[in-house]
């Protein structure tokens, strides 16, 4: 028997991005472990991706090219050959690309975060091809532009120093199911005398664990912010020094947080004003003794109207206070701006350029509308053709309804590259069997920390699954597409991936790195110690000339959520209670959901509501409700928890529809608003109402 070892990078839209090592015995993965010689991963893995054999080998693995005999939405198919599935695709692409190419458009995000799988082939053929291109914000667009315009690029704490920090708050993440690593590293700081503070509104499995849990209302983190510098500047809690060499706008931000009073604050936040002062000065008495001073914000807090903006106020605060000098201080939303990606050379923007104009763009959180519109002189040609990669938008965009009846049209012709058979596969016109992370070569960035990760394939794929890279080249040869890019081998792509010539990516081996499995950039241990923030000023712009040119306010400031008592009184009337929907423990985004022993954990899609909440509509534990307002509506079994504040239901989530009672997820309820900067969707700005579903 042959037993072999490989190394591999978890693919999944995770902060953590682990180094895995994949047991292999005769050509077959047996076990997937985390590398214990990897810094951040430290020989641990989630539940889920513990289970990863599970997934790859699952009796319901899409294993061969399927064509739709059936209603759209039915899930009926038959099998067909490579060879039929790619000439079809090719005829079909090539008739609607005579009209207008930008009837035809990329449908894609992080089903896997690798730099291969993801937009380098994918990215060449859209580009060649003329098709509309995708604007990609569905998870964390708003925080990542807001957070730019005040610190420059998305670069933070590092996660290897957060155990020395004496006060972290997680503000609008539960890192225990979605940053375990992380979470850990928390653990360790608490064990040293750390205080830890949860910022959510929903007292979740994270929440549970920390010293202080403050409940504010949903898309109110903003509002907090700036009562927290009130606070802070009112009682010279101040590193005056910091604010002098390394800020831009400190007298204009004195001024706009006058109003923000405690009282003003916990009136809109939905909390005491005792909260906001104490929160203000712990933060505050941390850092300016030289402690670690570290605010982990995630991306719950930015699912709002103006979540932007509130990524944008909490970024003020560490430069405040001083919290960047301390390598275990500041704050981390993302490291992704730690990376240096070769964009041009991984998907080959050029190759637009053969068209002699700028393709229109599709914001893909707002493709259940973009799928109903017709053809217009604004718009644009009505979309004719949807290629789905990395992604399931009948489950995980909002408005379901619209995105369903969008998929639903007749007169589309929609491609689905996918592992299993979704929700959206169930629309697709032809079903394309992809590889999993164990079946292919990528290599990865990361978003929670700072290493550059290989994945080698670990077994051949399986049936007659292939890489998207593979099905973005044969689909190039059938359409004619003879540059000599669409040759390129994935080994080929992945060594260009990272800039060699930046100093953080400097000397990157691709054939190195397969080889240990990670290699750290070359980033200093406290970033923004000495300023050289990535602002045009090089300090923490307070005031921002940027947000002023492109129309927004350049100072911070509160944008109250679309759909709130305080915002929308009447809707509120009819509508009282707000809903988020973070992540299931045992889900990841979609992800996971088919998996039986991760499903039966779960157990079946659930509400929790407040006992106040529930009491008023005779609702009792375990009761079936109905989640509505004017977008739709879904049905769920009740958890009465005082985890749910007053006036808020958590539909922890996104289930796939076909394994709800009634076929239906959260998403019917959500909207296709869109956030105040980034062009994000609005998950957790929605009102519902709740009753009690009577049944025998």
């Amino acid at each position: 028997m042959s037993t072999t070892i490989v190394r591999a990078a978890c693919p999944h839209d995770c902060p953590d991005t682990c180094a895995l090592l994949v047991t292999v015995k005769d050509g077959v993965a047996t076990e997937v472990k985390g590398d214990p010689d990897h810094p951040t991963t430290a020989g641990v893995l989630c539940t889920k991706v513990s289970r990863y054999t599970e997934r790859t080998y699952h009796k319901d693995r899409l294993l061969y090219p399927m064509r739709r005999v059936g209603a759209k939405g039915e899930g009926k198919f038959e099998r067909i050959s490579w060879e039929q599935a790619i000439a079809t695709i090719a005829d079909r692409l090539g008739a609607i690309a005579l009209r207008d190419p930008q009837a035809i458009l990329p449908y894609s995000f992080a089903g896997t975060m690798g730099l291969v799988q993801t937009e380098s082939m994918a990215g060449r053929f859209f580009n060649r091809l003329g098709a509309s291109q995708l604007e990609r914000t569905i998870c964390s667009s708003a925080g990542g532009v807001g957070y730019r315009y005040t610190v420059g690029a998305r670069i933070g704490t590092d996660l290897e120093h957060v155990q020395h920090a004496k006060l972290i708050v997680i503000w609008g993440g539960n890192p225990i199911a979605s940053n375990l690593h992380f979470w850990t590293r928390v653990q360790a700081a608490k064990r040293n005398g750390a205080r830890i503070i949860a910022i959510d509104p929903y007292r979740s499995l994270t929440a549970e664990k920390c010293h202080r849990h403050i409940a504010l209302l949903p898309g109110t983190d903003a509002a907090l912010a700036l009562g927290m510098m009130h606070v802070l500047i009112g009682e010279d809690l101040l590193d005056h020094d910091y604010i002098a060499r390394h800020t831009l706008g400190f007298e204009q931000l004195k001024q706009r947080v006058q109003q923000w009073t405690p009282q003003h604050t916990a009136e809109v936040c939905g909390i005491t004003s005792a909260e906001v002062t104490a929160l203000a000065r712990e933060y505050a008495a941390a850092a300016l003794a030289g402690e670690g001073a570290m605010i982990r914000a995630n991306y719950g807090l930015q699912r709002v109207r103006g979540g932007g903006m509130a990524a944008r106020n909490i970024a003020c605060l560490p430069a405040l206070v001083g919290a960047w000098r301390h390598a275990a201080g500041g704050m981390q939303l993302s490291t992704s701006d730690s990376f240096v990606r070769d964009n041009a050379a991984l998907s080959r923007p050029d190759l637009a350029a053969r068209h002699g104009r700028a393709a229109r763009t599709i914001n893909m959180s707002t493709i259940g509308d973009e799928l109903l519109k017709p053809a217009s002189a604004e718009f644009g040609p009505r979309i004719e053709a949807l290629i789905v990669y990395n992604s399931n938008p009948v489950a995980v965009a909002p408005e379901s309804a619209k995105v369903a009846r969008g998929f639903a049209r007749e007169d589309l012709f929609t491609v689905v590259l996918e592992h299993f058979q979704t929700d959206t596969a169930d629309y697709a016109d032809i079903v394309l069997p992809a590889t999993t992370q164990l079946e292919h070569v990528d290599v990865h960035s990361a978003y929670g920390h700072v290493y550059m990760m290989a994945n080698n394939a670990a077994i051949a794929p399986l049936g007659e699954a292939k890489p998207n890279t593979e099905f973005f080249r044969l689909l190039a040869a059938a359409m004619g597409f003879d540059e000599e890019c669409f040759g390129h081998s994935d080994e080929q792509i992945a060594a260009v991936a990272f800039d060699r010539d930046h100093p953080r990516s400097a000397g990157y081996d691709w054939e190195l790195l397969k080889q240990k499995g990670w290699q750290r950039l070359a980033m200093p241990d406290a970033p923004f110690a000495e300023g050289g923030f990535a602002t045009p000023s090089g300090k923490c712009e307070f005031y921002s000339a940027q947000m002023l040119a492109a129309g927004l306010d350049p100072l911070p400031a509160y944008i109250a959520p679309y759909e709130s008592a305080l915002s929308n009184p009447d809707l509120a009337l009819k509508y009282p209670l707000a809903m988020i929907s973070p992540p299931a423990r045992n889900f990841l985004n979609s992800s996971f959901v088919n998996v039986q022993s991760l499903r039966d954990t779960e157990g079946e899609p659930r509400l929790d509501m407040h006992p106040v909440d529930a009491g008023a509509r005779a609702i009792a534990e375990g009761d079936m409700v109905r989640i509505f307002n004017d977008r739709g509506s879904m049905q769920a079994r009740v958890r009465v928890t005082d985890k749910a504040r007053i006036g808020l239901v958590v539909g922890l989530s996104i289930w796939w529809k076909k394994f709800a009672a009634d076929g239906k997820n959260v998403n019917e309820v959500t909207s296709q608003r869109l956030t105040d900067m980034g062009n994000a969707p609005t998950f957790y700005d929605v009102l519902v109402q709740v009753e009690k579903l009577e049944r025998a």
